[in-house]
């Protein structure tokens, strides 16, 4: 779920490599501040986060953002949402690391009268997710190196 997305848009990220295997991130929205990305040691210095935790973070945010859109549109009072994301990395039978599937764990807290409402949200809210749905469904990517 992204609010304030159109109905078709492309977003624009770039990165700036610095050394190692540091990147500087900058995000085409106003005011956005940069985000440093690194890999984990021995290869990188673990600076920031590598893409697997990125997509992990991307997952999390998302369904935990979607269902809260849901969960206000219901007039549902939040008390608390923590999401714990696992993403586990295996290698595949050609040997590259792949991720091999993501969990998610949503603990919900709502004010107890608001408690009937919830289960509407919980059947329909991963289908406001653009991030865990594009996954699921696989994702063209075209790459060009110039």
């Amino acid at each position: 779920m992204e609010g304030e997305l159109k109905l078709s848009e492309t977003l624009v990220t770039k990165l700036r490599f610095l050394q190692g295997y540091e990147f500087s991130v900058e995000f085409d929205a106003e005011g956005m501040p940069k985000l440093l990305l690194d890999e984990q040691k021995p290869a990188g210095q673990n600076l920031g986060p590598n893409p697997t935790r990125l997509l992990s973070a991307a997952v999390g945010h998302c369904l935990s953002s979607s269902l809260i859109y849901c969960l206000l549109k219901a007039r549902v009072k939040i008390k608390s949402i923590e999401t714990t994301v696992r993403t586990r990395i295996a290698r595949n039978k050609e040997g590259y690391l792949r991720v091999e599937n993501i969990e998610v764990q949503i603990n919900l807290g709502v004010a107890e009268e608001d408690k009937s409402r919830v289960p509407r949200c919980k059947e329909i809210f991963e289908n406001y997710c653009t991030v865990t749905q594009s996954v699921r469904s696989g994702i063209e990517v075209n790459v060009n190196v110039a």
